[in-house]
C-alpha cells in the first residue's frame, strides 16, 4: 500500500469521480453532431429533388452503392446521436434510479431496433428486394 500522505488532493483525485468518460462522450456527442450536418443537407437536397418522381426513380436513387452508403450512415449516426442526447436528457432530469435505468435501457432499445429496421430497408430497397 501506497503513502498518499505526501501527494496533493488533485494527484489523489486524477482519473477519479463521475468525469471518467465524460469528456470522451462529450466528444463523441458533439463529432456525430457535425457528421449529420452535412448528411442531413445532402439528404434533404436530395429529397427535394425528387419530390414528384416516380417510384421506380427513387428506388433506382437508393440502389446507388455512394447512396445508399450514405443513408446507412444518416441513419447510424442519426440513431446513435439520438439514442445518446435522450440518455443524457433522462439521466439529468429522472431522479428515481430504477424508472431511470429502466426508460434509459427502452429508449435505447427502440431507437436502436427502430434504426436496424430504417438500415434493413435501405439495403433491401439498394439490392432491389
Amino acid at each position: 500500500m501506497t503513502d498518499n500522505s505526501l501527494r496533493s488532493s488533485l494527484s489523489r483525485a486524477r482519473g477519479l469521480g463521475s468525469a471518467k468518460t465524460g469528456a470522451e462522450q462529450w466528444w463523441l456527442h458533439r463529432v456525430a453532431a457535425l457528421a449529420l450536418i452535412p448528411l442531413t443537407l445532402w439528404f434533404v437536397f436530395s429529397v427535394f429533388h425528387l419530390l414528384g418522381a416516380p417510384l421506380a426513380v427513387v428506388q433506382d436513387w437508393i440502389a446507388s452503392p455512394t447512396v445508399a452508403a450514405a443513408l446507412v450512415l444518416l441513419v447510424a449516426v442519426g440513431f446513435h446521436h439520438a439514442a445518446h442526447g435522450l440518455q443524457t436528457v433522462l439521466e439529468d432530469y429522472v431522479h428515481h434510479e430504477l424508472t431511470r435505468l429502466g426508460t434509459v435501457l427502452a429508449v435505447k432499445f427502440i431507437l436502436y431496433a427502430l434504426a436496424v429496421a430504417s438500415i434493413v430497408a435501405v439495403l433491401k430497397i439498394s439490392f432491389g428486394g
